[in-house]
C-alpha cells in the first residue's frame, strides 16, 4: 500500500505559521515535520533546501496578500469604499496579518525581502489609488488618503491609545469617511 505524501501546500502554510510565530529562524524543517505529524523527508520532494521553502513562503504570502485579494473584491464588487474595506479584510484578516508582520520586520535585516515588501506594498497602494482616484481633489490628496488609509491598515492594532468618549470603531468609521468622501473645491 502506497504512502500518501504531505501536500506541498501543507508544508508552505506550515512554514507560513512558523514565520508568523518566530520569524525565519522558527522556519526550521524538522519542526515543521513534528508539526505536520510526519518525517522531513518528504520534504526534499519538493524543496531543495530550507531556503527554497522560505522563498515559497514568501512567494504564497506575497500571492495571497496582492493578486488573490484584488481578484477577490473585484469579483465581489461595490462602490469603491465596500471594496477597499473588504482589500482591508482580506489583506490583513487574521491569518494573513501575522505573515505581514513578520515578513515587514524580516524585511528590516534583509534588502531582498524589503524588495520583496515594497513590490507588495507598490500593488496594493496602486490598487488602493484606484478605489481612491475618484474622491480625492488632486494627486498629492490621493497620495496622502492612499497613506493615510494603507497606515491605519497596518498600525491600527499596534496603537493603544484611547479616543476619549468615542471608540476605536467610531474612530476607524470618521477615517473612512474621510477618506472615501470627496474634497470639496
Amino acid at each position: 500500500m502506497a504512502v500518501a505524501r504531505t501536500p506541498r501546500h501543507r508544508w508552505i502554510d506550515e512554514g507560513s505559521r512558523a514565520l508568523a510565530a518566530g520569524g525565519p529562524d522558527a522556519v526550521q524543517i524538522e519542526p515543521l515535520a513534528r508539526a505536520l505529524g510526519v518525517t522531513k523527508g518528504g520534504f526534499y520532494g519538493y524543496f531543495a533546501d530550507r531556503k527554497a521553502l522560505l522563498e515559497e513562503v514568501l512567494a504564497t504570502w506575497e500571492s495571497r496578500s496582492t493578486e488573490q485579494v484584488v481578484d477577490r473584491v473585484e469579483h465581489e464588487g461595490g462602490d469603491p469604499m465596500t471594496r477597499a474595506r473588504r482589500a482591508a479584510e482580506l489583506t490583513f484578516s487574521a491569518d494573513l496579518r501575522p505573515v505581514d508582520l513578520a515578513v515587514r520586520d524580516w524585511a528590516r535585516r534583509d534588502a531582498g525581502v524589503a524588495e520583496r515588501l515594497r513590490r507588495v506594498d507598490n500593488v496594493r497602494i496602486a490598487y488602493l489609488r484606484t478605489l481612491l482616484r475618484g474622491v480625492a481633489a488632486d494627486d498629492e490628496d490621493l497620495e496622502a488618503r492612499c497613506l493615510i488609509a494603507f497606515s491605519v491598515a497596518i498600525a491600527d492594532h499596534l496603537i493603544a491609545a484611547d479616543h476619549g468618549p468615542r471608540s476605536r470603531a467610531d474612530v476607524r468609521e470618521a477615517i473612512r469617511r474621510q477618506l472615501f468622501t470627496a474634497t470639496r473645491q
